[in-house]
């Protein structure tokens, strides 16, 4: 559920935080001057001290194996901070199921692509108002692929595996 992007003006750079809550596809923006620990804990704190997460039995944070979120002690960070975020790792190169990926590959191509902007206040800017105009319009994405479509698809996955494992076998015995 968060994610960070870059922006560059000559040497210097905002950085892109988000938070993405899937089920109301709602966007949690920010920006700040470099990455680290300490902006992804601001945009956590961001999060989770509004009254819905707050409160929440668990609050389930999905992160990729970025630097700042890998390993044992990103989670032992989170938990101490908020005792209901769980974080929950997004297996290696599978971005495609993080849907806060999914926003910020649409905040590249049309929010800071082309990067010609006369100074990063604009950038932040612009990247903020598209939050605004994001969180105003969306819906939550609605999965169709179910438990017995997964099912279907490892089936013929098998017998397609075990079809080419024979006529690997025949031609190798031709």
């Amino acid at each position: 559920m968060g994610r960070s992007c870059q922006a560059t003006q000559r040497t210097f750079a905002v950085t892109a935080l988000a938070a993405y809550d899937v089920h109301r596809a709602t966007v949690f923006g920010r920006t700040e001057e470099r990455t680290g620990i300490d902006p992804l804990m601001n945009l956590v704190t961001q999060v989770m001290s509004r009254e819905l997460y707050a409160s929440a039995k668990r609050v389930f944070r999905i992160v990729d194996s970025g630097f700042f979120h890998r390993r044992q002690k990103a989670a032992d960070r989170l938990t101490v901070a908020f005792p209901n975020a769980v974080m929950v790792h997004t297996p290696v190169h599978a971005s495609w199921l993080n849907q806060v990926e999914i926003y910020f590959s649409v905040v590249q191509r049309k929010v800071v692509s082309p990067n010609d902007f006369p100074d990063l206040t604009q950038v932040g800017d612009r990247i903020r108002a598209f939050d605004d105009r994001y969180n105003a319009t969306a819906q939550p994405f609605q999965w169709k692929f179910t438990t017995s479509d997964l099912d279907d698809l490892l089936t013929r996955l098998d017998r397609h595996t075990a079809d080419q494992r024979e006529e690997s076998s025949a031609a190798q015995a031709a």
